[in-house]
C-alpha cells in the first residue's frame, strides 16, 4: 500500500516538502502516530500500545520497501490521540534496533508539538533525520494574514527557520560537535522526573535523575492536554510563562511576592521579615529539587550560643560571578564591598576589573579567567584570593559569556581591552581546553601566577560531573564549584539559558559521592550554586556535600534588583544591571541592605543547626542520611518522588583547607624565582641564558606576579629583565608576561605561547633549521587572551593562534585554522599561509 500524502493547510509548503523528498531514493510512507483512545465513552487503547501499533507499521513498512518513514501526527481528533512525537520516535528507534533494521531507514517527524530549537534537538538527537513543524508554520501564516507580523508569510517562515537552525547550531556546538551528523540519535540528554521503568523500554542510554514519572503519568497528563483541545468550542491557549512571570500561570523562583518579601525586610532591617521572605521561598511553590526535602530535626536540640558564630558561617558564603559590564560599576563594587566587610568573597565575574579596585576594600576576592575571559592582565590575577576557572556553568553548558554591544561603553570596553558598542562573546571552552590535561596546566599557570590563590574550576550540574570532578581533583586543583541551571545576570539569550544544566542536588552529591568512593575528597573543597536563597538551601547543599555555598541572583535583588527580566535591553529600572547613566542614577542599592541580608541568613544558619543538633556546619558536610522526603498536596508528582532512588548516604568527609601544592613545578621555576626576583624589586637589569625543556611549563610566570605585587599594571621599563633559554621550552612559555620583561627562546616551544600577556616581548626563532619559515616553531592557542606585549615568531604557529587577542602585536610565519578569532584588539601579521 503506497499511502497518500496527508493533506496540508499550504499547498506551497507542501509542494516544496514533496520536491525536497522527490530527489531522494526509495519509496516513502506516512505513518500515523495516532492510537483509538475512546470510542463512546469506552477506552479502547492505552498510550504504551498505541506505541506499539506505530513501531509494528513503521517495521511493516520497512519489510515492504519504505526506506523514508514520515511520522505524522496531523490525523487527530476527539476520539484519536498522537503518541508524543519525542516518544514516538525514540520508540520506533528502540525497536526497530532490536529487529537490525534501525538502519534502513531514514525518519521525517510531521508534528504540530515541535515549535523552539530544543524540541527540534530532541527529536534529532533520539533519531528523527528532519522536522516538519505544520502547526508553527500555521500559526506564522496567521499572524500574517492577521497583519500581526509585518512581513510576507514567505519571508516570516525564512526567518523562522534560520531561527530554528541557529539554535539548534548553538545547541550543539555546546557539546563540542560539529555537524548535525554527529548528534543525530547521540541521545545527549539527562531525563528529569522520569522512571528508570520508562526509560529503559523507550529511552535506552539516556541518564536519569530524580525518577518520578512513567508511562501511566504521561499518558494522564497527555489525555487531559488532549481533552482540552475538544471540550471548548473555541479553546484558548494558556500564555504558560516560561519566559517571563505571569500570574496564575507557571510559577517562578523569583515570584513577585517573593522579591517583594525580600525588600521588605532590607527596609525595616527585622528578623521576622526575613523568616517571612524565608517562608514564601521555600514554601509558596516547589520549585527545586530541595523544595521536596527536608532537614532532619534532632530530638534533642543545642543551645543555639553552642553553635559557631555567624562570622565563621560568612566565611563559606561567595556571590556569583557577575560581571562588570552585566552589572553597573555601582552594583557591581557595592557587592565586592560588602563581602570584604563580612568576610565573605565576592567574584569578579568575567569582564575584567577596574585597577583602581585591586587590594581595596572594593577588589574582587574571586576573580575568573579561562577560555579568553576579558581584561585577564597579571595585576588582575595577583589580586585574587581565589582564581576561578569557568569551564562551564549550569544555565549556559559549553558557552563563553556574552555580553551585549549595547551594554558596551567606553568604560566597559576599557576594562575589556575591546570596541566601544561591539558585542562581546568569550571563546567556548573547547578552544582551549580539550581534555584533563590541558585543565592541569592552566591550573599550574594560575599557581605560577598567584602562589597564594586557591584555583577553583566551576562546573555543570549534569550526570557524569562526579567523574569530571574526580579528574579535576587529580589536576590539583583546590575547589571545585558546582553550578545548577538557575541564575544568570540577564546578558544571555533565551535559547542560552533555557533547557540547559541539572539541579544543584543531583550534580552536587554525584561529584561529593565519586571524590569520597576515590578517595579524593581531602583534596579538595566543593563549591555550590544556583539559585540560593535561604538557610534551608544552605543546610541541604551541606548535607549533600557543599563546603561554601554562592549567591547570585538574591545579591542582584537584595541591592534592589526588582526581576525585571530586561538585564539584557540595558535599560534595568532600579540601576543594578545597566551602562546607562539615566538608569544607574536609579540605583538605590545600601551596603547595609546587603549586610543586613547576608547576616539574617546566617544567623538562621545557626538556627537550623541547633535544632539539628550540630554545632558547626562541618560537621554536617555530606550528611545525606539526614534529609527526608516531603510532599506537597496540591502537586501530585511530588508524592510519586522516591528519595531512596538518589541513593543518598552518610558520605561525611570534608577537605582540608590548605592550598594544594604543584607537583608540576621544575627547578628551572625555582632557579628563575630565586636569581631574578632581587634584581626586580631593585628594578636593575638583568640578563642570562638559560637551557629549558619541555617540563619546564609556565616559565616564567612566577616572576609577573612579583612585579605586580610590587609595582601594579605600569610594571618594569623594557628590557628590565631579559631571559635568554635555549632548547625546547615546555607548555605556557611566556603566559601572563609583564611590562619589562624580554624572553627570547633559541629553539621551539610547546602550546599556550604567550597566553594571557599583558607587556614585554617574547622572541622565538629555531635553532640551525633549513628554510625557517616552513618550520612550526610554537605550537597550539599561542597567544591566547593577550592583552598586550609583543611576540616575534621565526616560523609557523599551530591552531587558534592570537584568540581573543586583546592587545598584542604579533608577527608569525604561518598559522593553522581559528587564527585571530574572537580578536577585539591588537595587531597580528602572519607572513605566510593560514588555516586551509
Amino acid at each position: 500500500i503506497k499511502t497518500a500524502w496527508v493533506p496540508m493547510t499550504y499547498p506551497k509548503e507542501r509542494a516544496y516538502l514533496i520536491s525536497e523528498l522527490q530527489d531522494l531514493a526509495g519509496e516513502r510512507r506516512i505513518t500515523d502516530i495516532i492510537y483509538d483512545a475512546m470510542y463512546e465513552g469506552a477506552s479502547i487503547c492505552d498510550l504504551r500500545l498505541g506505541t506499539e501499533i506505530v513501531c509494528r507499521r513503521v517495521e511493516e513498512a520497512i519489510k515492504e520497501g519504505a526506506n523514508i518513514i514520515i511520522l505524522s501526527d496531523k490525523n487527530i481528533s476527539k476520539y484519536r490521540v498522537a503518541v508524543p512525537s519525542l516518544l514516538a520516535v525514540s520508540a520506533c528507534f528502540v525497536w526497530l534496533s532490536q529487529r537490525g533494521l534501525a538502519s534502513k531507514v531514514s525518519i521525517i517527524v510531521e508534528t504540530g508539538e515541535a515549535r523552539d530549537s530544543h524540541h527540534l534537538a530532541c527529536l534529532i538527537g533520539y533519531g528523527a533525520s528532519a522536522i516538519y513543524p505544520y502547526l508553527a508554520y500555521e500559526l506564522i501564516k496567521d499572524l500574517c494574514d492577521k497583519n500581526e507580523i509585518s512581513l510576507s508569510y514567505e519571508k516570516a517562515i525564512q526567518n523562522y527557520k534560520k531561527a530554528l537552525e541557529e539554535g539548534l547550531l548553538k545547541i550543539i556546538s555546546k557539546m563540542g560537535i560539529s555537524t548535525i551528523n554527529s548528534y543525530h540519535g547521540a541521545k545527549i540528554f539527562d531525563a528529569i522526573c522520569l522512571n528508570e521503568d520508562f526509560i529503559n523500554e523507550f529511552f535506552p542510554s539516556t541518564p536519569f535523575s530524580m525518577p518520578a514519572d512513567g508511562i501511566f503519568e504521561i499518558e494522564e497528563s497527555l489525555i487531559l492536554r488532549h481533552d482540552a483541545g475538544f471540550k471548548d468550542p473555541e479553546p484558548k491557549l494558556d500564555q504558560g510563562g516560561d519566559m517571563k512571570f505571569r500570574k496564575g500561570q507557571e510559577a517562578h523562583a523569583w515570584s513577585p511576592q517573593l522579591v517583594r518579601a525580600l525588600h521588605k525586610f532590607l527596609q525595616t532591617k527585622n528578623y521576622e521579615d526575613y523568616l517571612e521572605f524565608s517562608k514564601v521561598a521555600n514554601e509558596e511553590h516547589p520549585i527545586f529539587l530541595r523544595h521536596l526535602l527536608e532537614p532532619k530535626l534532632s530530638s534533642e536540640p543545642i543551645p543555639i550560643e553552642q553553635v559557631e558564630s555567624e562570622e565563621e558561617i560568612l566565611k563559606r558564603f561567595v556571590t556569583g560571578g557577575m560581571s562588570l559590564g552585566a552589572l553597573s560599576p555601582e552594583a557591581h563594587e557595592l557587592i565586592a564591598l560588602a563581602c570584604n566587610t563580612l568576610g565573605m568573597k565576592s567574584n569578579s565575574g568575567e569582564g575584567g576589573e577596574d585597577p583602581v579596585r585591586y587590594f581595596t576594600d572594593k577588589n574582587s576576592a574571586i576573580k575568573q579567567v579561562a577560555s579568553g575571559r576579558f581584561g585577564v592582565t597579571p595585576t588582575y590575577l595577583a589580586s585574587a584570593k581565589d582564581i576561578e576557572i569557568k569551564i562551564a556553568q549550569g544555565a549556559k553548558p559549553g558557552e563563553g559569556g556574552q555580553l551585549p554591544g549595547k551594554k558596551v561603553n567606553s568604560y566597559i570596553a576599557k576594562l575589556r581591552y575591546a570596541q566601544e558598542g561591539i558585542s562581546l562573546i568569550s571563546p567556548p571552552p573547547h578552544h582551549d581546553i580539550y581534555s584533563i590535561e590541558d585543565l592541569a596546566q592552566l591550573i599550574n599557570d594560575l599557581k605560577e601566577a598567584n602562589p597564594k590563590a586557591k584555583v577553583c574550576v566551576k562546573l555543570v550540574s549534569e550526570t557524569g560531573v562526579g567523574t569530571i570532578s574526580a579528574g579535576v581533583a587529580k589536576a590539583y586543583a583546590d575547589i571545585i564549584q558546582i553550578s545548577s541551571a538557575e541564575g544568570g545576570t540577564g546578558a544571555s539569550p533565551y535559547t542560552s539559558i533555557k533547557n540547559a544544566g541539572n539541579y544543584w542536588e543531583v550534580g552536587l552529591y554525584e561529584a561529593h559521592k565519586t571524590l569520597v568512593e576515590n578517595g579524593l575528597r581531602e583534596r579538595v573543597r566543593l563549591r555550590v550554586d544556583g539559585a540560593l536563597r535561604t538557610a534551608k538551601d544552605v543546610i541541604v547543599a551541606a548535607l549533600l556535600g557543599a563546603e561554601e555555598f554562592g549567591f547570585g541572583t538574591v545579591t542582584m535583588i537584595a541591592e534592589g534588583c526588582v526581576m525585571a527580566r530586561v538585564c539584557h535591553t540595558n535599560q534595568c529600572p532600579t540601576g543594578v544591571a545597566t551602562q546607562d547613566e539615566k538608569y544607574r542614577s536609579k540605583f538605590k542599592g545600601s551596603l547595609d541592605g546587603l549586610i543586613a541580608y547576608f547576616k539574617a541568613l546566617a544567623h538562621e544558619v545557626r538556627v537550623y543547626l541547633s535544632k539539628m543538633g550540630f554545632r558547626s556546619l562541618g560537621q554536617i558536610v555530606g550528611r545525606a542520611d539526614l534529609l527526608e522526603l516531603r510532599s506537597v498536596d496540591h502537586i501530585p508528582g511530588s508524592r510519586r518522588f522516591k528519595l531512596g532512588a538518589l541513593g543518598f548516604k552518610d558520605l561525611s568527609q570534608s577537605s582540608k583547607l590548605e592550598r594544594n601544592d604543584n607537583p608540576y613545578r621544575s627547578s628551572l621555576c625555582k632557579t628563575l624565582e630565586e636569581e631574578v626576583l632581587p634584581y626586580i624589586k631593585a628594578q636593575k637589569r638583568f640578563s642570562k641564558t638559560y637551557e629549558i625543556s619541555n617540563t619546564d611549563r609556565s616559565i616564567p610566570a612566577r616572576l609577573s606576579y612579583y612585579i605586580s605585587i610590587l609595582y601594579g599594571d605600569r610594571g618594569l621599563e623594557e628590557d628590565t629583565i631579559n631571559l635568554n633559554f635555549i632548547g625546547t621550552a615546555g607548555q605556557s612559555f611566556g603566559a601572563f608576561n609583564h611590562r619589562g620583561i624580554t624572553l627570547t627562546l633559541i629553539g621551539n616551544a610547546n602550546d599556550y605561547v604567550g597566553k594571557g600577556m599583558y607587556g614585554g616581548k617574547i622572541i622565538i626563532k629555531p635553532a640551525d633549521v633549513k628554510d625557517p619559515h616552513l618550520h612550526v616553531s610554537i605550537g597550539n592557542t599561542c597567544l591566547y587572551g593577550a592583552t598586550g606585549g609583543e611576540l616575534y615568531c621565526l616560523g609557523k604557529a599551530g591552531e587558534r593562534f592570537g584568540v581573543r587577542n586583546s592587545g598584542a602585536i604579533a608577527i608569525v610565519e604561518g598559522a593553522g585554522m581559528h587564527c585571530c578569532e574572537y580578536m577585539t584588539g591588537g595587531i597580528v601579521v602572519v607572513l605566510g599561509e593560514v588555516g586551509q
